[in-house]
C-alpha cells in the first residue's frame, strides 16, 4: 500500500513566502498532499496557495492552535508534516523527519533548530532566543524531559499521535502543548537537527515576543497543575505552611511566655494559612488520583484506536 503523507501549512499573511514553501515541499515530497490553512489573511496568501496547487482551507478562529485543531480533526493521512509557511525551515530535509515515523521509532519527530547553531546564527530577534531557552529549561525541569528545541515549528507526526491529541491552546502556545503532552503521555520522540534560516526580507513574524511569551509560560504552569497536581499542590502546601509558621510563631512564643494572646489578628492569619496548607495537600492527593484515572482512560482510548485501525 502507498503511504499517504499530508503537509500542513498554517498561514497568516504569508504571500511573500507561501509559493516557495509549497514548491519546495512539492519537490521534496511529490506524492504528498499539501494543505494550506488560511487564518484570516489580509493579503493574497490563499489565492497564491491555490494557484500553486495546494489544497486551501480556512480557519476563522484566530490563532495557530485553532488552526492545528482543525487540521488534526479534518485531515486523514498516515504521516503528517507540520511546518510554518514562512520559509525558515528546509523542505529538503523533510525525509529526516519522516523516516523515524516510518520505522516506528517515533510518534512525533521534532525539527531541532538549536543543536547545530543555525538558529543562533540566523535569528535576528534576541529575545526570541532567550525565550526559547527559558521555555526549554522550564519544560525539561518540570516534566523531566530532554528536549533541545521546544518551540520549533517543524514537526512530523504519525496518525496515532494526531488522532489522539486534544488541542487546547488557541495560539502559539500549541508548540509547548505538543511537547508537554508527548512527555506526559510517553509518546516516542525523536529530535532531528535541521538547518534554520531567518525570514526573507519583507516577511514579518506574527509571534509577539512578550505577549505570546507570557501565554506560553502560563500554558506551562497550567499544564503542570493539570498533569502533576500532587507536586503543584504540595508546593502550595509548603508555601502556605511557611507563611502560617512565620505569622504564628510570634503568637505561640508569646502564649508560651505569658499564657495570653494579644496578637489576635496574627493568630487568625496563621490559622488561616495552616488550614489552606492542609486543604491544598488534600486537593493535591485527590486530583492526583483523578489524573491517574484519566491517564488510564487515555491508554484504553489508544488501545481502542489500535483496534479500530486494524
Amino acid at each position: 500500500m502507498t503511504e499517504k503523507i499530508a503537509v500542513l501549512l498554517p498561514a497568516y499573511n504569508e504571500e511573500i513566502t507561501i509559493v516557495k514553501v509549497i514548491e519546495d515541499f512539492r519537490k521534496a515530497l511529490p506524492h504528498a498532499e499539501i494543505y494550506v490553512y488560511d487564518n484570516n489573511s489580509k493579503d493574497r496568501t490563499n489565492e497564491l496557495a491555490r494557484e500553486s496547487g495546494a489544497i486551501v482551507r480556512f480557519e476563522p478562529r484566530q490563532g495557530k492552535g485553532n488552526v492545528v485543531r482543525s487540521m488534526f480533526r479534518e485531515i486523514d493521512a498516515d504521516y503528517y508534516i507540520m511546518v510554518d509557511a514562512d520559509d525558515t525551515y528546509p523542505a529538503a530535509e523533510v525525509e529526516s523527519l519522516l523516516q523515524p515515523l516510518r520505522d516506528g521509532l517515533a510518534d512525533m519527530t521534532i525539527g531541532d533548530r538549536l543543536s547545530n547553531g543555525t538558529y543562533s546564527k540566523e535569528n535576528k530577534r534576541g529575545f526570541h532566543g532567550l525565550g526559547n531557552n527559558l521555555v526549554r529549561i522550564l519544560v525539561n525541569k518540570l516534566y523531566k524531559g530532554n528536549y533541545n528545541d521546544i518551540m520549533t515549528g517543524y514537526r512530523g507526526f504519525n496518525r496515532l499521535f494526531v488522532k489522539n491529541f486534544p488541542v487546547l491552546s488557541p495560539g502559539f502556545e500549541i508548540e509547548t502543548e505538543l511537547s508537554i503532552h508527548s512527555l506526559d503521555k510517553r509518546y516516542k520522540l525523536v529530535e532531528v537537527p535541521i538547518t534554520y534560516k531567518d525570514r526573507p526580507e519583507g516577511s514579518e513574524s506574527k509571534l509577539s515576543t512578550f505577549s505570546d511569551g507570557f501565554k506560553v509560560l502560563r500554558m506551562i504552569f497550567s499544564l503542570f497543575k493539570d498533569y502533576k497536581p500532587l507536586i503543584f499542590f504540595t508546593i502550595l502546601t509548603i508555601i502556605f505552611l511557611t507563611l502560617g509558621l512565620i505569622s504564628g510563631i510570634p503568637v505561640i512564643s508569646e502564649f508560651a511566655k505569658t499564657g495570653l494572646i494579644s496578637k489576635l489578628p496574627s493568630a487568625v492569619l496563621a490559622t488561616g494559612f495552616i488550614i489552606l496548607s492542609a486543604l491544598s495537600l488534600v486537593a493535591g492527593f485527590i486530583l492526583d488520583t483523578v489524573v491517574r484515572q484519566n491517564r488510564m482512560q487515555y491508554e484504553l482510548k489508544v488501545y481502542d484506536y489500535y483496534r479500530s485501525e486494524k
